[in-house]
């Protein structure tokens, strides 16, 4: 899966078999950093809850052909779902998506997890 930046709809004037009601959407892949990868596309949103500007993660090829119903409609991509959290990596020492390195010594230390209370035994 890969992750993506939806930055508009399309609306088709010739729908095929199979993909009608499907919103199209134009979509700039990312990289970890939440910089622009590569050249945007079009890709079927099977999940038919994503917009402009949200956070997604989609599929290619086969595999996106597979996220529809029904199957092996003829699409190149396909949203899978929406990013609503994403997880920081701390330990290697390198940020993932969407933050920057100087973000990292912004950070909150990580709090100690407390310890379980302790139950009084009935005697």
């Amino acid at each position: 899966m890969f992750l993506g930046r939806v930055i508009g709809r399309l609306v088709a004037s010739i729908v095929t078999p199979g993909m009608e009601g499907v919103p199209l959407l134009w979509v700039q892949p990312l990289d970890k950093h939440s910089r622009p990868e590569g050249k945007a596309f079009v890709c079927a949103d099977g999940t038919r809850m994503a917009g402009p500007g949200e956070l997604v993660y989609w599929e290619a090829s086969r595999e996106a052909a597979l996220t529809l119903t029904p199957s092996f409609v003829p699409v190149d991509h396909a949203v899978v779902g929406l990013v609503n959290d994403v997880m920081i990596d701390v330990d290697d020492g390198t940020p993932a998506f969407p933050l920057h390195k100087d973000d990292l010594a912004s950070l909150p230390p990580r709090p100690s997890p407390a310890p379980a209370p302790r139950r009084k035994r009935k005697s």
